[in-house]
This record gives structure tokens, sequence and C-alpha cells, in this order.
């Protein structure tokens, strides 16, 4: 990645994602024109998953003028545009102030709605995981009653790998066709039950009023904007290989993971609105397993240092085994490919985060 070329914007921001916007617009350069004068309405747009969608729309929309309306529902649009003035800035991009809370006002009609709004905190789910569940699926009744309202012909809802519950260790790739659940006995599983919750919903509305719903199981990710600061093991260790600091691991390091890198994941995701089949659930997510010891000993080989200590706690988390999927339905429907490997996610995030390497 490079920080040379500044976008017109002149925001640094897109200036650092050069690379990453001309490959995901260059990757969907056959679904932008489907885009063309459309209506769509987002939910989460500021979150981490939702910014990376809009980078990649904004950019096809410099570079081929598709006259796509957006409206980014936000609890504080002042702050998002403070924060990214670029995406702010977008002829088209429309802020408007709301809560998935509470019902959404919209001017309507739309032909798309993206409900991306969600908080994945692991200190919520530990310390108010209620609030963490009825944020889920109230959110997604709102939205998806936005989108009936709205006469919107999909909704995209971004559903996690959590809905699988812990996954065994036989299985090396858990695929949709997967039976598995969030155990109902601890709290920690209100996340991947209020996902679960929230997809019965969108089968309800797709049921009942004809509402085409597809589902996005997404899974772990690695990239610029991505948190450092937070429950996050991969950008934890980044945060302390960067900051010259030794890589601790405060469990054993067993549990197995993957990442998909963000600009990917973007594409995976215009590329499910604009061409899944109705109704469509699947995964987005790397299957380039790795043991979070492993991943530890990579970030630190990578950036420097090489120091890492493996503590051996008890793992406090929801799933200490496997979270890896099986991308095969999306890759083999789609075409899509992850084409970004987990060392160069590594790297790519890394060098947003200042690190000069």
């Amino acid at each position: 990645m490079t920080g040379a070329a500044i976008e017109p914007s002149g925001c640094p921001i897109a200036a650092t994602l050069t690379n990453d916007l001309e490959e995901m617009v260059a990757a969907l350069a056959g679904d932008w024109p489907a885009l063309a004068g459309k209506r769509i309405f987002i939910t989460g747009g500021t979150g981490f998953i939702g910014r990376w969608m809009l980078e990649a729309l904004a950019e096809a929309e410099r570079r081929l003028g598709l006259a796509t309306r957006v409206t980014i529902l936000t609890r504080d649009p002042a702050r998002f545009a403070a924060a990214a003035p670029h995406l702010a800035g977008v002829p088209g991009f429309a802020l408007v102030a709301g809560d998935v809370l509470r019902p959404i006002a919209h001017d309507g009609p739309f032909d798309y709605v993206i409900h991306a709004a969600t908080d994945a905190s692991a200190d919520l789910n530990e310390h108010d995981p209620l609030r963490m569940f009825d944020t889920i699926v109230t959110g997604t009744r709102h939205a998806l009653d936005l989108a009936r309202s709205a006469g919107a012909r999909r909704l995209l809802f971004l559903s996690s790998g959590a809905v699988y519950g812990a996954q065994p260790w036989e299985v090396e790739h858990v695929a949709e066709d997967y039976r598995g659940a969030p155990d109902l006995a601890t709290h920690r599983s209100a996340y991947g039950e209020g996902k679960r919750a929230a997809e019965m919903l969108g089968h309800l509305y797709a049921r009942q009023y004809g509402l085409d719903v597809i589902n996005a199981r997404i899974f772990a990710l690695l990239g610029p904007l991505l948190s450092l600061d937070i429950h996050f093991a991969a950008g934890n260790f980044i945060r302390d290989a960067i900051a010259g600091r030794t890589i601790s691991v405060d469990g054993a390091g067993t549990a197995v993971r993957s990442y998909l890198y963000a600009g990917d994941l973007a594409v995976w995701l215009w590329a499910m609105l604009l061409r899944a089949p109705a109704g469509a659930t699947y995964n987005l997510g790397s299957e380039e397993a790795v043991s979070i010891a492993d991943l530890a000993r990579t970030t630190a080989r990578l950036i420097g240092g090489g120091r890492v200590e493996i503590l051996g706690k008890a793992d406090a988390g929801w799933n200490p085994g496997r979270y890896v999927p099986s991308s095969a339905a999306i890759r083999r429907d789609l075409g899509v490919t992850a084409s970004v490997g987990l060392e160069q996610a590594i790297l790519r995030t890394a060098r947003w985060n200042g690190w000069a390497g």
C-alpha cells in the first residue's frame, strides 16, 4: 500500500487507501453499473465494515459517475462528517441522525437496504448482554420495517459466523449447512444468538411480506480502519509490535482463526447485494487458518522484535476453539476471491497505523 497518491478530496484516509480503492473498484467493474441512479439506505455505515463499503462506492462514484444516492443512518452525523469528510462530501451521500433501536424515519423509496448496524464489543457482551441482544434483534426488526415500507427490492443483513456456536475441532471449515448453535446456557452467546434471531426475522419477513433478505455470515477480519485497542487479538498484536512491546497471548494460543482482508470483504458484500440469489446466505471469511500463537509469532516476525510470550491463562471468550469458515459457496456462485493473504493483511494494517517498515 502506498500513501503517495492524493485523492481529489485531499483526504489522508483516501490517500492511504489508494491501492485498496483501485483493487476494489476493479474487482467490481462489472457490478457498479447496476447501481447507477439507485437509492441505498445503510445502517452502520460509520462502523468498520460500513466504512469500507462506503469507501469502495465513493471511489466508484468518483470514477464512473453512477449518481447513486446513499442515505447513511448514524447516531452522530457531525462526528462522522468530522472523521470522514471525504465521505460526507460525496455528492449523493446524505447523513441522517437516528438509532436502530427506534423506528427509522426515511424519505424513500429505496432500491436497497444494507443493515450493518450492531455492536460487536466483547465488553458489552460480557457486561450488558441484554443490550447487545436487543440492539441486534430490535435493530434488525426496524431495518426490515424500513425496507418493507420503502419498497426495497432487497435487504442485505450483516450476520456473523457466531451463529454456528463453537465450531468442533474436527470441522476444519464450517459451511452454511452446519446445524450447530450458540450455547444458550451462557450470556456470552448473546451476540451469536442475537444474529440467529435476526436471521429468523428476515426469513419471516420474506415469508409473510415477500421481502428479499440475504444474509452475510461474517468471520474475523483485518485491515486499515480496524481499531487496534479493542478485543480483536490480531489488532492488539499489531499495536504491540509497532510499539516495540512483547506480544502477549493471554491464553494457550491454541484457538484457531482466519482473517479476511477488509477490502476483499467489501467486494464480496457489494457482489452479494447485486448478484446473490434471492434469500441467499453465505459465509464471508478467509479459509487460511492460523492458531492465535502462530498469529502472534507471524506478526512479531513481520513487524519486528520477534518477542512473544504465551501466558496460558484460561480463555474467557465465547469460542476457545476453531472459527474458520468454508467460503466455497460464495466463491463458486459469485466468482469472488480472497486476494490478500494473512501476511499482506498484517503488513497493510500496520502501515495504515504508522509503521514505516
